[in-house]
């Protein structure tokens, strides 16, 4: 049942670069035991970028209208994250660590 509530939240309108939907399904699977602030999250447009090696990298840029929008870096490309939540900067960036990324 978490699962499918986490996968409803997670907003699969584009592709997802790889090793990124399980980072943001573990996030999402993590924040609804702790708090249920994410509203939602959407990946956005994926642009090729060279140093985009290793684990995934998440960067939590700018606040947006309704939340947070961030920077997801893994094999060889760069793709937008927009979070729909309540938590600050720094919550959310100690959520992606926990979900299994690097956080920048």
């Amino acid at each position: 049942m978490r699962l499918r509530t986490a996968k409803n939240r997670l907003k699969v309108e584009h592709s997802i670069i790889g090793g990124l939907r399980e980072v943001l399904e573990a996030l999402l699977e993590a924040l609804l035991e702790a708090t249920p602030e994410v509203r939602s999250v959407i990946p956005g447009v994926i642009r090729p970028v060279r140093d985009a090696k290793g684990k995934v990298r998440v960067r939590v840029t700018v606040p947006v209208q309704n939340g947070w929008k961030a920077i997801a870096l893994s094999a060889g490309a760069r793709q937008e994250l927009f979070i729909s939540t309540a938590l600050g900067q720094k919550e959310l960036e100690q959520a992606f660590q926990a979900a299994g990324a690097v956080v920048e």
